[in-house]
């Protein structure tokens, strides 16, 4: 039996690299994923090169209203979600000094996206990157998120876990995390 058989996946910035690596190897082990994007021609790509099992929903990860479509299209389909991989990233090169309130309102929401239990940090946050200030430290506030938002769902028996990689074994350690040998789905 397939580790994701009969689950549902939502993959944040599901279109290109690291999300759609992961939506691939989620759909190889028998989850339904929907993939969010704000490309429609690079989601129409990833949905295609998927196959089978995957719906593309269009759309900005960092605003509310674009989230709540991604999780009302889940919700129309009658299907249970059972597993939140959080990739989106929005990355605004700025130096310190050129750093607007724009550039962290087009960041912070994506740390709102309650439910998740899979967040992915990446690693850029451990090398201190040249004029990616606001995308490190919002990285590396997932960390932080991780552990409060563990605290918080402990209860319902949700899991929340960060992976901070730069290397494509994202993937498997998503489909590790998302794997519940308990086989309960999100309240």
């Amino acid at each position: 039996m397939a580790f994701l058989e009969g689950k549902t996946a939502v993959v944040t910035g599901g279109s290109t690299g690291t999300g759609l690596a992961t939506a691939k190897r989620f759909v190889e082990e028998g989850a339904y994923v929907f993939i969010n994007g704000r490309s429609q021609a690079e989601l129409d790509a990833a949905v295609e090169e998927i196959g089978e099992n995957v719906t593309g929903v269009q759309g900005d990860g960092s605003k509310l209203g674009h989230r709540d479509r991604l999780y009302a299209a889940v919700a129309d389909t009658g299907r249970r979600l059972d597993v939140v991989f959080a990739n989106a990233a929005v990355i605004d090169v700025a130096r310190v000094g050129e750093v607007t309130q724009e550039h962290l309102q087009r960041a912070l929401p994506l740390l709102n996206d309650g439910g998740s239990i899979i967040l992915n940090s990446s690693n850029p946050n451990a090398k201190g990157n040249d004029g990616i200030g606001v995308y490190e430290a919002i990285r590396t506030a997932l960390r932080s998120v991780d552990r409060a938002w563990a605290n918080d769902l402990r209860d319902r028996t949700i899991r929340v876990n960060v992976i901070s990689s730069d290397t494509e074994d994202v993937a498997n350690a998503a489909l590790f995390l998302a794997s519940n040998p308990s086989g309960e789905s999100f309240p």
